[in-house]
């Protein structure tokens, strides 16, 4: 039978500052935050909005997006690294399941960088 625990102000602290406890609450942030963009807050807007507003706010909200994309993801990288030394033996072998998860991470980091650094400001002097 298992032990019951009584939680206490240390035991919730220990438990939300652990790297597994972290990792999820980075990932469910970054998750939810893609999702709510891309599918609701986005699309709302565009409806909602007149052109030239919805590209007011876009221009305005899609940089801070991206930058908390881009922390979010390094800020995953990282844990799942450190918490799996099986990613830097198993590098060159993307089929092995850790590497798999810190391959899809980067893949996810580079993609953000990309439209941060490069898409933006392109499509930024377009409408401008």
């Amino acid at each position: 039978m298992t032990k019951v625990e009584t939680l206490t102000l240390t035991s919730l602290w220990t438990l939300a500052t652990s790297p597994n406890s972290l990792y999820l609450l980075g990932y469910a942030w970054l998750f939810g935050m893609s999702l709510w963009v891309t599918f609701f807050g986005g699309v709302i807007a565009f409806r909602t909005l007149p052109r030239q507003m919805f590209g007011n706010l876009q221009h305005k909200t899609f940089p801070i997006y991206f930058v908390i994309s881009m922390v979010l993801s390094s800020a995953l990288l990282t844990l799942w690294t450190l918490s799996h030394p099986n990613v830097v033996a198993h590098i060159t072998r993307p089929y092995v399941a850790d590497v798999a998860q810190a391959y899809a991470l980067a893949t996810v980091l580079l993609g953000q960088g990309f439209n941060y650094f490069v898409i933006g400001p392109l499509t930024s002097k377009q409408v401008i």
